[in-house]
């Protein structure tokens, strides 16, 4: 017990790899002409010969601002989702699991929020444990937030493939030994972090305590692990997210029963995260029309958080920060093209306004499905439980052909960026913003011209590997250190994918 991690090497990176470079502005139309200029008289000039990927790295910048403005989109899957592929393996370079009589001591995790909000506290708490080089116990889930679900992390999660699988990355126990326990003076001591915190501070702050009291819980975890890592801890951060955090059988059975008779009913659909519930409106600070009992309902569910500020209805629908209504977000669906043949998949909770507040999404869109209608009885033993119903519609969203988020919320984060890694299935997030806007005057103008005007404004929000304006901020959502390119074919392929790489960088 207790062997600090070496300070002549990088606390979280193992020496192995550089940190992630910043993002950078999308240069002119301008630029890249001056560009290729200066290239051409380098060439001309020195003898250098600038390679063709020099050329097609500042070609494609240019021509795929022009192209994405202008080529049709097929609305069920980007002509580009086959060229990436999630990519995630460790390096060698990195430092392996310490074993657990040898690490600085035990690190204890209560995550905080529903079930996608404590995947990112999971998932952070892995890395935070890498970087103390601490013995990580399994996560205890949130049982005293708004949702009152009593679940343990055994009840969601495959405990044991949790631990065999990061077993060369951290060493992960499902409680700390009785002899450990008897031994302590004290009872672990309990700290509560700041907000995405540095590596740094872990080390500094954190360390010192841990290895005094040799064990440590952090509280309300989620959110507590900086956005930006080193590439390697990035990989780290989907390895937990996307391989070692499975569901029990019985979520996977079910989830995977609902997406089999989906599939017989039609080869595609689109899933909805439609998150109208009261809950999400009232923390919104959002007004939709429903007068003063709606005003009463949701300010008395918002005093369930001490700490709202208060909020201008009109200033948070202005600022793009208001929940689509469901009609709105079927409106949006039929303008992008899809027809009322399309089959929908809906993952809610209970909707704000019951069946009349869905009534016009079901009438543009007959064929309108949730996990009740799907699974009759066969949802019954997960009924009392809010996070293992959410683990359900998870596994049916992330199956789908489409996915469509109705807010910024952590499943579309984690869902969006889940898509991306497994093969860049399409996301759609509406442009509330600019959205809201249009949805004042509709049924002022034809059909055709809403249309265009939606297509439009969702340019950039669709799921295309080179969408400049997905998720760019939050890893969770955009995992980029764990995407990597195909190797092309041919050489127009080659070009291909070197044009939209430079997007994506």
């Amino acid at each position: 017990m207790g062997r600090k991690p070496d300070p002549a090497k990088p606390h979280y990176g193992g020496g192995s790899a550089s940190p992630k470079t910043a993002r950078r502005a999308q240069p002119s139309p301008v630029f890249l002409g001056t560009a290729l200029f200066v290239l051409g008289f380098v060439s001309l000039f020195t003898g250098h010969i600038v390679t063709d990927a020099d050329w097609s790295r500042i070609r494609s910048r240019w021509r795929s601002n022009q192209v994405r403005n202008t080529e049709p989109i097929d609305i069920w899957k980007s002509r580009y989702s086959n060229l990436y592929y999630g990519c995630s393996g460790r390096s060698p370079k990195l430092r392996s699991a310490v074993p657990e009589n040898s690490s600085t001591g035990y690190l204890l995790i209560a995550t905080s929020g529903g079930l996608n909000q404590q995947r990112i506290g999971i998932t952070d708490a892995v890395v935070v444990a890498w970087i103390l080089n601490a013995t990580l116990v399994v996560p205890e889930l949130d049982h005293h937030s708004f949702w009152k679900d009593d679940s343990e992390f055994s009840d969601i999660f495959d405990t044991d493939w949790f631990i065999s699988y990061l077993s060369k990355d951290v060493t992960v126990v499902k409680r700390i030994p009785y002899e450990v326990m008897i031994s302590m003076d004290k009872l672990p001591w309990t700290m509560r972090t700041p907000r995405k915190s540095m590596p740094e501070f872990y080390i500094d702050e954190v360390l010192p305590i841990l290895m005094r009291r040799r064990a440590l819980q952090l509280t309300k975890f989620d959110y507590r692990l900086a956005n930006d890592l080193d590439e390697e801890l990035q990989k780290l951060r989907c390895r937990v997210n996307f391989h070692a955090l499975r569901f029990k059988k019985p979520i996977q059975t079910l989830g995977k029963k609902l997406v089999r008779r989906l599939r017989v009913m039609s080869s595609r659909y689109v899933a909805i995260h439609l998150r109208f519930e009261p809950d999400m409106l009232a923390f919104s600070g959002c007004y939709y029309g429903g007068g003063e009992k709606e005003r009463k309902e949701l300010a008395e569910i918002r005093k369930r958080w001490d700490t709202l500020p208060d909020l201008s209805a009109e200033d948070e629908r202005t600022r793009g920060k208001c929940p689509l209504t469901p009609h709105e977000i079927g409106l949006m669906l039929r303008a992008v093209g899809f027809g009322n043949e399309t089959y929908l998949y809906v993952a809610s909770g209970e909707i704000y306004g019951g069946e009349e507040t869905l009534r016009p999404l079901r009438e543009l869109f007959p064929n309108f499905y949730t996990k009740e209608m799907l699974a009759g009885d066969d949802l019954k033993p997960f009924l009392p439980f809010s996070s293992r119903l959410a683990a359900i519609d998870f596994i049916v969203c992330d199956e789908s052909d489409v996915f469509v988020t109705n807010n910024n919320g952590n499943m579309a984060k984690v869902l969006a960026g889940r898509r991306r890694y497994m093969g860049h299935k399409r996301t759609i997030r509406p442009n509330t913003r600019k959205l809201n806007v249009l949805f004042q005057t509709w049924n002022q103008t034809g059909w055709d011209t809403f249309s265009r005007k939606v297509k439009k404004i969702q340019r950039g929000l669709m799921g295309e590997p080179d969408d400049p304006r997905h998720g760019r901020d939050d890893f969770h959502e955009m995992p980029s250190s764990c995407i990597c390119q195909r190797v092309p074919v041919n050489r127009s392929a080659t070009m291909q994918t070197r044009n939209l790489l430079s997007q994506v960088r």
